[in-house]
């Protein structure tokens, strides 16, 4: 359908133009936007950024004066080199199309690409900026790398020359266990297979071969080329990571954003294999030289040892020197024990006649007088006390009798109250009563035996009516 610019009758009032519908003339509109237009590529300055639920992208491409509405639908999204944020310079290609439910024009977005490597290199420093204000990038967070680790996880592309030179400098210094988890190391695909794969390896389960250290690996390149791990998903996941992780991305003067977030950069992938194990050769090497040296200085030590007990023997006296003085005095105590035996005999014979000739019987007479007389002093001081102590406890134990008595439920009987007994055991209820079979009744003098019977209902006795009364 053509659109007619002016009348061709001359009406001034336009009455013989056609007539549209606003449904016809907005396809009208759109058919030639997009007819006169087609494919288009578009350079401007990314304005605000809306992430829609469904997976869509809205947003705007400015330049000084006008802006131009962009939409990049779901499955469009997922395959851009670079997502849009605000402020980025971007080169978008596409097709320009009208929306006519609200009378715009907008270009759907099917390719966004950097213009130029200044506004990437301008979009990397206010990443990094923001990545180190989260402190993602602080020294304090770095892990220290395994001196041996058993085993070493590598991140990178099987199909590359980077693999084949960690494996060939590894197998050199000391050959190690190595899981390799392949990954696209550009593109679109690179950043999210980078993080899940730095993810998958802090996730392994206990008892699988988690490894001891990870290296990020890629060979040199373009700023395009390596933007994948400039990504943010990559920095934080690197970041996050509890196993130690070496970051081995270009060549030595190229530097991503997950070099700051790892635990030790390499200039190189073959550098980071020399960073992840020693030289097995001088390591052996300097087991050699630490043996060597340790034989060493045991033999010095035991010579020194040896040299010091020597010394130290010199000065010892000889073995009949300390036993000479010994001897002499035993010798001289065998002498002498002889007589001090016969001494020591005569001594004590004396001492026995001495004792002998004072033992008469006058003297044993009088000696228990004296010890019967003592005993009669002690008896006559046993007995008055004997009799106080028993009167003491006779008292306190007729006191304990009264209030026994006191306390006793035999006074209580005495004031008309009774006590009845169940077979022989006292009943308190009239529930238990029913369960016995001989009752006795105890007053204060004595029991009495009695029959328990069960009560009959009495007769319901009715009062004749009242002659007086009305009802």
């Amino acid at each position: 359908m053509d659109l007619l610019d002016d009348d061709p009758t001359g009406d001034p009032n336009g009455s013989n133009a056609p007539e549209f519908t606003v449904s016809e003339l907005s396809g009208a509109v759109k058919r030639t936007l997009e007819g006169e237009f087609g494919r288009i590529r578009v350079r401007g300055e990314v304005g605000r950024v809306v992430r829609a639920r469904s997976g869509h992208i809205y947003y705007d491409v400015k330049d000084d004066r006008n802006t131009l509405a962009c939409t990049t639908w779901k499955g469009q999204a997922a395959r851009l080199s670079v997502q849009p944020e605000e402020g980025m310079e971007v080169i978008v290609t596409g097709r320009l199309t009208a929306y006519g439910a609200q009378s715009k024009y907008n270009m759907n977005v099917e390719e966004l690409e950097v213009a130029g490597a200044g506004a990437l290199m301008a979009m990397l420093e206010k990443r990094k900026q923001q990545l180190t204000a989260e402190g993602l990038f602080a020294p304090e967070r770095k892990k220290p790398l395994p001196y041996l680790p058993e085993v070493i996880g590598v991140v990178t592309s099987p199909s590359g020359a980077v693999i084949r030179d960690i494996l060939h400098r590894l197998r050199d210094r000391f050959p190690r266990r190595v899981i390799i988890w392949p990954v696209a190391v550009q593109g679109k695909p690179c950043a999210p297979e980078v993080a899940n794969a730095i993810r998958g390896f802090n996730a392994m389960p206990e008892g699988a071969p988690t490894p001891d250290l990870i290296i990020v690996a890629r060979g040199g390149g373009s700023i395009e080329d390596l933007w994948g791990f400039n990504e943010e998903i990559v920095v934080r996941a690197a970041a996050e990571s509890r196993i130690p992780l070496i970051s081995a991305v270009g060549h030595e003067t190229d530097t991503t954003l997950i070099d700051y977030a790892a635990d030790q950069r390499a200039p190189t992938p073959t550098a980071a294999a020399e960073m992840a194990v020693p030289v097995r050769l001088d390591l052996m090497g300097w087991v050699d030289q630490q043996g060597a040296r340790m034989t060493q200085t045991l033999r010095m030590g035991l010579r020194q040892r040896t040299q010091r007990a020597t010394d130290l023997a010199r000065a010892l006296p000889r073995p009949d020197t300390l036993l000479s003085q010994p001897r002499q005095r035993l010798d001289l105590s065998s002498e002498r024990l002889p007589n001090a035996l016969r001494a020591r005999t005569n001594a004590g014979r004396m001492a026995l006649s001495r004792l002998e000739g004072r033992m008469t019987p006058n003297t044993l007479r009088a000696a228990l007088r004296t010890q019967d007389q003592r005993l009669q002093t002690a008896t006559a001081r046993l007995a008055p006390r004997a009799q106080s102590q028993v009167a003491a406890l006779r008292a306190k134990l007729d006191s304990l009798e009264r209030m026994r008595l006191s306390l006793g439920y035999e006074e209580t009987l005495k004031r008309g109250y009774a006590v009845v007994w169940g077979d022989d055991a006292v009943v308190t209820s009239h529930k238990a009563l029913k369960s016995v079979e001989t009752v006795e009744i105890e007053f204060a003098d004595g029991r009495k035996p009695v029959t328990p019977t069960t009560p009959k209902k009495p007769k319901q006795k009715i009062a004749p009516p009242d002659q007086g009364s009305l009802f």
